[in-house]
């Protein structure tokens, strides 16, 4: 069986929905999903020191995470399955900078203004990693069509209506699982 990271988004957790769902599908001990650190340069170093000690075949992305994903499988040549990925974080998360509460737990955290341009210095366009981009045009957070844009050239599934949170993961796993190969 594959070894998936899942990396979770803004203001969540690695215990949620998504995380749950794609470890019940694919067992526990084949999902690894952190809580991931708040600044961007941490989160980063944190990931590719992850990725430096244990194998991963599968990056899973949501939201921040996909920013995350994308940014680590282009410097790694790595497959990223991407749900509803933020493509500018920098300019989206500007409006939450300031005291901030995670909702899977209520901890409570502070979002600097310096992590926005930590978070430029992570912008990458697919080139070398391999993708599955799934995109739900009813996303009330993110505009889909910049995502469906800058993935263009990689698999790229639209469905219509949804959610941020992409609630209905459970609906792509067999897809999920079948990318891994």
């Amino acid at each position: 069986m594959s070894s998936l990271l899942y990396l979770h988004g803004f203001v969540s957790c690695g215990k949620g929905h998504k995380s749950t769902a794609l470890a019940e599908h694919f067992g526990k001990e084949n999902v690894f999903a952190p809580d991931l650190p708040y600044a961007p340069d941490d989160a980063i170093a944190y990931l590719e020191d992850l990725l430096a000690s244990r194998h991963f075949d599968l990056l899973v992305g949501s939201s921040l995470g996909g920013f995350y994903a994308t940014f680590l499988a282009e410097k790694y040549a790595h497959k990223a399955v991407l749900l509803n990925p933020s493509t500018e974080p920098y300019e989206t998360l500007a409006p939450y900078v300031g005291e901030q509460r995670r909702f899977c737990d209520g901890e409570t955290f502070r979002f600097e203004a310096a992590y926005l341009q930590q978070l430029k210095q992570y912008v990458t366009t697919p080139e070398t990693g391999e993708y599955l981009v799934l995109l739900q045009s009813g996303d009330e957070v993110l505009d889909y069509r910049k995502a469906e844009a800058k993935y263009q050239s990689q698999r790229v599934i639209v469905e219509y209506g949804g959610n941020h949170r992409f609630e209905n993961i459970e609906d792509y796993l067999s897809m999920i699982g079948n990318f891994t190969k």
